[in-house]
């Protein structure tokens, strides 16, 4: 019997020569065994093993299709490109921020006070930084403690491996923040897909999980642009506590809806609450933060220190600064109507396409025309010199991915965003043969 390694080869060596090109459909598993004289059995695997190296993609209900350029965990997980528009990345700076942020800085350069933030960084940093941040997440009643990590990322990575044990499983939602699909593998976690609706997670669906703790994010959800309401937050905190698991909640685009309690005010007792300064003021400024439940502080912070993930000290007095005197409120004020233009730009021109969208959000989930495969889009959008990010990116099964691409709207500016996406809009009216790569 042919090793099914041989023949992914061959078939990698055809995509590599340009005789399979970015788009094509290969043909159902049942067909490719008789054609190549192999078990249907063998046929599954060198299938597994393409999308395992990233040359394939799956899509629900349509087949299986070679995908363009990198791997799409690779695709979002990169640093920037060279597109003229990028639509992959989400991080928004404004043009006023700078100085504001930098004035803010001003008395942390005095020697002496530099001196003393340029000493060795501590998980708890100093009850000045722990009641400024806990200022940003108090809402009714919650009084969790805080801990510092270099980065939301970070955060997240010390929660999960605080947990989560080698070898055991983590609950996710079916499409979810990729960083996390990287930070399972690097820790030896498995990933189990939880399913989702308009409304977010479903409790039912995580019910019927066997695993040691659960990642959600609850609030504008990346990339999918849902929020949970209320009903639906109280239906999980329910469920978690009878299954008697914690919770990780990802509150990094909660800023962006300060109207929304967090999750966990309504499981404060499980729920391990992380965020950072990333999407608040800008991605070069990345503390991160902790809100956790008291008995767990000793247990979060051994974690973020066996990790080697403490923040700098200078990284968090800056911070503090910043909040304490005023600079991140104006921001983050600032950002929101930010958001609501670029989405009130985004709808405009995508006007009449299926989108998924918060008013208030930095991104956004558009579900492509039929005659479109999300992979093939991606490429014709990259020979336009705009990145967008396929949702193979996202979909924590390989060959689970819906028929859309998520476009992240915070970069450019909004005149170039308006134009970025009347090219997508002409292209998606389009067929693939036209653009050059069907």
């Amino acid at each position: 019997m042919e090793d099914y390694r041989i023949v992914a080869d061959e078939i990698s060596a055809d995509v590599e020569a340009g005789r399979l090109r970015p788009g094509d459909r290969l043909p159902p598993q049942r067909r490719f065994a008789r054609e190549r004289g192999i078990a249907n059995s063998t046929a599954a695997r060198v299938y597994g093993e393409l999308v395992r190296r990233g040359v394939v993609v799956g899509e629900v209900g349509r087949g299986t299709f070679v995908r363009a350029g990198r791997p799409p965990l690779e695709t979002a997980l990169a640093e920037p490109g060279g597109a003229t528009v990028d639509l992959e990345l989400n991080f928004a700076v404004l043009p006023e921020q700078s100085a504001l942020v930098g004035k803010a800085l001003e008395p942390l350069l005095r020697d002496d006070v530099l001196t003393a933030a340029l000493r060795p960084g501590s998980v708890t940093g100093s009850k000045q930084a722990r009641d400024a941040v806990a200022g940003l997440f108090a809402k009714d009643g919650w009084a969790p403690e805080i801990l510092f990590a270099g980065s939301g990322r970070e955060a997240i990575a010390a929660a999960i491996a605080a947990f989560v044990p080698m070898g055991e499983r983590l609950a996710v939602e079916a499409i979810t923040y990729p960083v996390v699909k990287a930070l399972a593998g690097r820790l030896g976690v498995q990933l189990v897909p939880v399913e989702t609706d308009d409304r977010g997670l479903i409790p039912e669906a995580l019910e019927a999980t066997s695993v040691r703790a659960l990642y959600v994010q609850p609030t504008l959800h990346n990339p999918l642009g849902s929020t949970m309401d209320e009903a639906r937050r109280v239906e999980l905190a329910e469920t978690v506590r009878r299954m008697d698991i914690p919770v990780i909640e990802d509150g990094i685009y909660t800023f962006l809806r300060p109207e929304i309690a967090p999750f966990a005010t309504y499981a404060p007792e499980r729920t391990v609450f992380t965020d950072s300064m990333s999407k608040r003021l800008a991605p070069g400024l990345t503390t991160g933060f902790l809100a956790v439940p008291a008995e767990w502080t000793e247990r979060l912070a051994a974690a973020v220190r066996s990790g080697g993930w403490v923040a700098p000290r200078f990284a968090v007095e800056a911070a503090t600064r910043w909040i304490t005197g005023g600079t991140l409120e104006t921001v983050e004020r600032a950002k929101r109507l930010d958001a609501a233009e670029r989405q009130r730009i985004t709808a405009a021109r995508l006007a009449g396409f299926t989108l998924r969208a918060d008013p208030a959000a930095y991104h956004c989930w558009w579900e492509l025309p039929e005659h479109w495969r999300a992979e093939t889009f991606v490429a014709a959008a990259a020979r336009r010199g705009i990145a967008v990010t396929p949702a193979a990116a996202f979909a924590v099964v390989p060959g689970h991915a819906p028929n859309a691409v998520r476009l992240a709207v915070s970069s450019p500016p909004l005149e170039t965003l308006g134009a970025a996406l009347d090219v997508l809009a002409g292209l998606a009216s389009g067929r693939p043969e036209d653009a050059g790569v069907d």
